[in-house]
């Protein structure tokens, strides 16, 4: 619910089951088994190498053409102290997306009380393997119909980002917010330092960039973003080191829920992951997970009225 109590629809989607396997956009999907970038589609686990799809120019992304969001899942519904929720599980097989290990996904949603959207991941392989997913859920704070996110307000607590290339990959250089556009440590309006003469921003057509956090798997704020015209707040956070933003820069005018059409940065997703290409750069904390050790997980999207 809005201020004014009226519920609105905050997340960008569709109206047909169909229409959510377009890989282009992504709205809603649970992105395994490794969410955003890896260079040259190629990744070198215990001395081997194994190619991916080159789906983004020369560049894995999102784990190629075969998408998670569009197998069939094992699913459980059940109730716990924290709310109800609904429980997806899959076994994800050897080479499925060229990566190795038979990989268990287990990717559980609550709804607390609290207007709290709740992501739990788990995740086992019997093979060392990547394990990075991520939501690329959507918002916009006005309702899904009623245009950009231009006007919202955020806040990142974050003084660091992952400088990018011209495909968007990190250099593996982590850049200072300060004096940037990048910089959201107090609360701004998302458009208001857009600015296409930063190479950074003109680079990715907005925001598309890795935040960086604390590496101590404890549950932390990450970020929090209020629109002032519906009077709702979302916060977000996670245990996990990154959070890739990214403003809706490459959404075209596709037809979503209610016929509306999603124009450019109709939306905004805060995607809670390890730093895009974590499973090639050594300095970065490493998204390969050993074989028979447990990828646990949480993220947490929290609403209120401010």
């Amino acid at each position: 619910p809005d201020k004014h109590g009226n519920i609105k629809d905050v997340t960008l989607g569709f109206d047909e089951l169909a229409d959510y396997y377009n890989t282009d956009t992504g709205f809603g999907a649970y992105v395994g088994r490794n969410a955003n970038r890896i260079k040259n589609a190629c990744v070198t686990i215990e001395g081997k190498e194994y190619e991916l799809d080159k789906n983004d120019g020369e560049n894995n992304l999102h784990s190629g053409f075969v998408r998670s969001h569009c197998m069939m899942y094992d699913t459980v519904f059940g109730k716990n102290q924290e709310g109800n929720y609904v429980e997806f599980s899959r076994l994800s097989p050897q080479f499925e997306q060229g990566f190795p290990g038979d990989l268990e996904q287990k990717i559980r949603y609550t709804l607390t009380e609290k207007n709290e959207l709740i992501i739990d991941y788990r995740m086992v392989s019997n093979e060392t393997t990547v394990v990075n997913p991520t939501n690329h859920t959507y918002f916009n704070l006005n309702g899904q119909n009623n245009g950009d996110i231009l006007q919202h307000q955020l806040e990142i607590c974050s003084d660091s980002f992952l400088e990018i290339d011209e495909d968007f990959i990190p250099t593996g250089r982590v850049l200072s917010v300060e004096n940037t556009p990048m910089d959201f440590r107090t609360m701004k309006i998302i458009g208001k330092q857009i600015d296409y003469s930063d190479i950074q921003i003109s680079r990715a057509r907005g925001y598309d960039h890795n935040y960086v956090f604390e590496n101590n798997g404890k549950l932390k704020k990450m970020a929090k973003m209020y629109s002032e015209e519906s009077g709702i707040t979302m916060t977000v956070y996670s245990d996990l080191c990154g959070m890739q933003l990214y403003s809706g820069n490459f959404l075209d005018g596709v037809i979503g829920k209610d016929g509306t059409k999603y124009e450019e940065k109709a939306g905004i997703c805060f995607e809670t992951q390890y730093y895009p290409n974590a499973c090639n750069e050594k300095q970065f904390p490493s998204s390969i997970l050993k074989a028979g050790q447990q990828y646990k997980s949480r993220t947490v999207y929290e609403f209120a009225i401010h």
